[in-house]
């Protein structure tokens, strides 16, 4: 753990750190603590964005500018976000934070420094029970050198600034001096397939389901909806897989040479072949059911599995779809498993 505060390790952090290492850094921590298993990682706190700006406001505000702004004043927000965006990004980052980073940098990848990395924005306000921030802010996956993981730290920094976020932040009229970003690095599991799970029926509201979507590669394919997944419902108490769905996944994303990641055609034999066995979907079930009973409440939940067979979660965020509705579900447990799934499996936030 750093001296100076500007780096905490996931097994250092809860979710009671939100405000110091946002909602991704003190979930990944919680899930960590929780016995989950978790790529190792560590954050970069808030304390350093924090300082970060404020050397950048001495040159010209920025956090005052955004307030005075209006939610119907589009060409304003856009001129905005795109002037703070570039300064951030053209800016220095203060030496010894750098220092730092890149010393944690050299001890998460250990003998091998162009380890993969994934390089995740974590802002204080995703991820809250009553607010999904989550997707407003970038991420930049297999990413192989610490050089390169700075310069996708300053990004992640910079889109607190985009236009959603922005728009976002004005419509909620959440105070702009309370948002803040940190930064989330962490090892990259190379999946052989991902996939997201929710511990209640999007649609319906019923707890007595698990819904889960998978697909070859690399989860980001799913999450920026250019594959459709493989689509499963089971019972989360008897583990009867009560919907089937398989997919034709025409494309997977996989590491990119020199870094990132890149759509490639899947091999017409693993198109519409499952993308995971029934094995895996109990023992995801089982990992589900966990880290529910561990939160107290529905999850919407990101995972992988890696070239061995072993499952790690990526992110386990409040499901916000029912939580803003009755707490009593609708829909009983008994009942179609198709209305689980119909108009739920698609974009992802």
């Amino acid at each position: 753990m750093g001296s100076s505060g500007n780096v905490r390790w996931f097994g250092d952090i809860t979710l009671n750190d939100r405000l110091m290492v946002g909602g991704k850094g003190g979930s990944l921590g919680e899930l960590m603590n929780a016995g989950i298993s978790v790529p190792s990682g560590f954050v970069v706190c808030t304390a350093a964005f924090e300082r970060f700006l404020a050397l950048l406001e001495r040159q010209g505000p920025i956090r005052p500018r955004i307030t005075a702004l209006s939610l119907q004043d589009l060409r304003g927000i856009r001129l905005l976000s795109q002037e703070v965006r570039a300064r951030i990004q053209a800016a220095s980052i203060p030496e010894d934070v750098r220092e730092e980073i890149i010393a944690a940098h050299a001890k998460l990848c250990g003998d091998n420094l162009q380890w993969p990395l994934a390089v995740r924005s974590s802002a204080t306000t995703e991820d809250s029970d009553d607010a999904s921030f989550a997707g407003l802010q970038d991420t930049y996956l297999w990413i192989t050198s610490a050089d390169a993981a700075l310069k996708s730290m300053l990004s992640c920094w910079a889109s607190l600034y985009s236009l959603p976020s922005l728009a976002y932040r004005l419509k909620r009229k959440i105070p702009e001096n309370g948002v803040a970003i940190a930064v989330v690095i962490q090892r990259m599991v190379d999946a052989r397939t991902a996939g997201v799970m929710f511990t209640r029926s999007p649609l319906t509201g019923d707890r007595s389901v698990i819904a889960i979507e998978a697909t070859w590669g690399l989860g980001s394919a799913l999450v920026g909806g250019e594959v459709t997944p493989d689509r499963f419902v089971i019972a989360k108490i008897t583990g009867e897989i009560s919907f089937r769905e398989i997919s034709d996944k025409h494309i997977q994303h996989t590491p990119a040479e020199g870094g990132g990641i890149k759509s490639l055609e899947t091999p017409v034999e693993l198109r519409r072949a499952p993308s995971i066995t029934d094995q895996e979907l109990i023992e995801l079930k089982e990992i589900a059911r966990t880290v529910e009973r561990h939160y107290g409440r529905p999850q919407d939940i990101e995972w992988a599995i890696d070239r061995s067979g072993q499952i790690h979660l990526l992110q386990s965020r409040p499901e916000t779809v029912w939580s803003q509705k009755d707490q009593t579900p609708v829909a009983k447990p008994a009942g179609n498993p198709l209305m689980h799934v119909m108009n739920i499996f698609g974009g992802r936030r």
